[in-house]
């Protein structure tokens, strides 16, 4: 196994050859598996229509999707201090493949949301584990830099999905987003396993099995429960979603007191004792539950309010997404140079600007000027994203990565589920008092008054995103640049004579 330290030398991002073919196999599998996970969602209507389900039954194919990964992340701490990279990477990969190649040949309905809850049970461990290796091996004043290379993967890759999504299903059937990642990811385990080294200590832990089962409620609890929420399933009153939401609180609760509590706890918690990482974390939750206004509720008006089609709207979030891509780099290394903070606040400004323009939006809006606008907002999340990410992880102890890791990509997922529940209640009751005013909440409105209705509810989602973009902007006027208590140890030291 390689010695962490060994890649501090200048030898480029990643210190040496051997770490960076690492990486770029991590990046690559990692890449395949986000942009599937964004794949499915144009597709829904068509695959709705060939196997014959409801869309209430159909959306388990998302929501599946999201609870498996909010179940298995806070597991991943564990997993990455008991299995070598090599191990876990393969058997992550393994098992996505395998979920791919399920999905694909499908008969039906259930074997598809089998497939789905494979792909996701890989997903859920590939970025932790690729953080990780990244900290393990890249010195503190290139992490940046290579947080950055990984920021084309975390940002590009949802961004283009549904335009790739909307060219697939135009011209071919739903199965050709499953059979054309298939050839990629298999690709990605045979070079794997020849080129992948373990680069990461195995340290043996005991799994707790209270703790697991705690995890698996709380988590799972509050991201199904939400979820529903937001996928219309139910109101915010009615058993569909207080049930799993109570017990999940409940659940999270008893999880966080054991946590405090036993020798070996499968989530350390410890790390919220480090200010820069408990803000930074708070921050990124805020611009999580913002962030799918853009990229959920941007696309939902576009076909439904403005009438334009999946391709159309899909191309829209394209120069975005290809912005992200442009400017992770960039942002990492002038993160090496200057720290987060003055980068989150440009970011933070940018979003809440463009938040608060998407919110104003008409039916008379052209074209050109919501893809600038959505280029502007996309723009703001690539320089704050990773940055913010790279510092929180950077003020903690390497023993803590792991667990630092599962923590901010498991509350990450949590705040998605919980913003986007929000927003669509918002949206929906602002359309419902909008046909209220006009009188036309008895009858069915006519198509201009239920477009007028949702661009009503639109603006209150959007002022309500902006918002919370304010309070994270403001927080990040305080936010400092991280120091590794083992660096100040060293710095503290003095030298022997």
């Amino acid at each position: 196994m390689n010695n962490p330290n060994e890649s501090r030398d200048k030898g480029g991002t990643f210190g040496n050859k051997e770490n960076f073919l690492v990486i770029m196999v991590m990046i690559l599998g990692v890449f395949v598996a986000i942009l599937n996970e964004t794949l499915l969602n144009v597709a829904l209507p068509k695959i709705m229509g060939e196997i014959g389900i409801l869309p209430s039954t159909a959306q388990w194919l998302t929501t599946g999707y999201l609870l498996v990964i909010g179940v298995l992340i806070p597991v991943t701490a564990f997993l990455i201090q008991r299995f070598s990279t090599r191990t876990l990477f393969l058997t992550a990969m393994g098992v996505f493949t395998l979920g791919t190649f399920i999905a694909a040949i499908a008969p039906g309905f259930f074997v598809l949301l089998i497939g789905r809850v494979l792909q996701a049970a890989g997903t859920g461990l590939l970025f932790p584990l690729l953080t990780n290796v990244v900290f393990s091996i890249v010195p503190l004043e290139k992490r940046g830099s290579a947080m950055g290379t990984i920021g084309i993967v975390i940002t590009f890759a949802p961004a283009i999905g549904p335009t790739v999504s909307g060219i697939i299903v135009e011209h071919f059937s739903w199965r050709m987003l499953f059979y054309s990642v298939l050839p990629i990811a298999l690709f990605v385990i045979g070079f794997a396993y020849f080129k992948l080294k373990n680069v990461t200590e195995t340290t043996h832990p005991k799994v707790d099995l209270p703790s697991l089962l705690l995890s698996t409620l709380g988590f799972g609890g509050i991201v199904y429960g939400f979820s529903s929420a937001g996928e219309g399933h139910g109101g915010w009153s009615s058993y569909e979603v207080l049930i799993p939401v109570t017990i999940g609180l409940v659940s999270l609760a008893l999880f966080t007191w054991r946590q405090l509590t036993i020798e070996q706890p499968l989530l350390d918690l410890r790390t919220f004792k480090y200010n820069v990482f408990r803000m930074s974390t708070v921050i990124m939750m805020v611009v999580m539950m913002a962030l799918f206004s853009g990229m959920m509720l941007l696309p939902l008006f576009l076909q439904n309010g403005l009438g334009y089609s999946p391709l159309e709207a899909g191309f829209i979030m394209l120069p975005g997404g290809i912005v992200m891509g442009i400017m992770s780099p960039i942002t990492g290394r002038l993160f090496d140079r200057f720290g987060a903070r003055w980068l989150a606040v440009v970011g933070l400004g940018l979003m809440s600007l463009t938040l608060w323009q998407f919110a104003f939006i008409t039916v008379s809006t052209a074209y050109v000027t919501i893809m600038v606008l959505n280029t502007f907002f996309m723009l703001g999340i690539s320089m704050l994203m990773m940055p913010v990410m790279t510092n929180a992880l950077n003020e903690l102890p390497r023993g803590l990565y792991p667990h630092g890791t599962a923590i901010i990509s498991t509350l990450q997922q949590v705040a998605g589920a919980v913003g986007t529940a929000l927003l669509v209640t918002v949206m929906t009751n602002g359309s419902r008092r909008f046909l209220e005013n006009l009188g036309a909440s008895s009858g069915t409105p006519d198509p201009a008054q239920q477009v007028l209705a949702l661009t009503a509810g639109m603006k209150s989602a959007f002022l309500l995103a902006f918002a919370l973009v304010v309070i994270a902007w403001i927080a990040s006027f305080f936010l400092k640049r991280a120091v590794p208590p083992d660096m100040e140890l060293k710095e503290k030291r003095i030298p022997a004579h």
